[in-house]
């Protein structure tokens, strides 16, 4: 009794109808990785033309970043910008107002490019405005930056700031801080380190400006540290963040003299502690210090 199922005519048939189903896989195979090329050379042109684009912006963010500052009488400034190819976003300036006994200075940090590029927008020509202010308080000055951005902003973007507004007169210095910069104060009488907070979250679509500036008086040898959030999220090889503590613990163990010598050291211990890893963000540090003899003039 014979097993049909073992008809070689049958079998021929079979291998037959696989060998057809074969070249049909192939041919399909063919033109799905004919499609995956194209789609490749589709995402690499992308790619490389958004990468021509962030290094453009890069380009422009950091030649726009100031490297000359106005002689000051009474202070010393030291300032440095580490540009980050992952994300950026920094500004900062100092300038003079109309009123020569007052000067400002901004330090900003944005989420991103996009917004980035909205914040040094408006950041460049409120400073122009500024100067040839007589000196707005600075929550005043937040206030109407926020009311500018407010049209362009989306939910996600947002930006740290610190905008100061010093008087050579009396050398007060009102302030405001929103978001995560670090904003350092040492007393050179007490030796005593406090951070300077407005309790202000970052410049974002539903930010609050607070109802008035804050306000402390500058003595002779008194330092300022700001940081933005790009040296305060520096990390290890572990993943582990540098933060504000080992900010202020630089700050301390750092020279007790000499702006430069201050600002190189803290770098320092922010690049040994990556170990020389890549930033995550724009990292911009400015130190500034009153000079030893400083004659508070009377108010006008």
């Amino acid at each position: 009794m014979s097993d049909q199922t073992h008809d070689p005519k049958q079998l021929l048939s079979r291998i037959s109808e696989l060998e057809q189903e074969v070249k049909e896989r192939q041919a399909d195979l063919r033109r799905f990785r004919e499609e995956l090329g194209r789609a490749n050379q589709k995402l690499e042109g992308l790619i490389a033309q958004l990468q021509a684009e962030l290094k453009l912006a890069h380009v422009i963010q950091k030649a726009l970043v100031p490297t000359e500052f106005p002689h000051i009488n009474g202070f010393e400034f030291s300032t440095k910008f580490v540009p980050s190819t992952i994300s950026g976003g920094d500004y900062f300036d100092i300038f003079e107002h109309e009123d020569r006994f007052r000067f400002g200075v901004i330090v900003s940090s944005a989420s991103g490019h996009m917004m980035s590029s909205l914040l040094l927008g408006v950041l460049l020509k409120m400073t122009g405005q500024l100067e040839a202010r007589k000196g707005s308080d600075p929550h005043l000055v937040i206030q109407d930056m926020h009311g500018q951005l407010l049209e362009s902003m989306d939910n996600v973007d947002q930006a740290d700031m610190f905008y100061a507004l010093i008087d050579r007169r009396n050398f007060e210095m009102r302030y405001v801080r929103a978001g995560e910069l670090i904003v350092l104060h040492q007393n050179f009488s007490t030796g005593e380190v406090q951070s300077l907070d407005s309790g202000l979250g970052p410049l974002q679509l539903d930010f609050k400006a607070p109802a008035q500036s804050g306000s402390i008086y500058l003595n002779p040898r008194d330092r300022l540290v700001l940081c933005t959030r790009g040296v305060i999220e520096a990390r290890n090889p572990e993943g582990e963040a540098y933060g504000m503590e080992r900010v202020t613990r630089s700050f301390l163990s750092g020279p007790k003299r000499g702006v430069h010598e201050l600002r190189n050291h803290i770098l320092y211990e922010v690049q040994k502690f990556g170990q020389g890893s890549e930033p995550i963000r724009d990292q911009t540090l400015v130190v500034l210090e009153v000079k030893d003899k400083v004659i508070k003039l009377a108010k006008s």
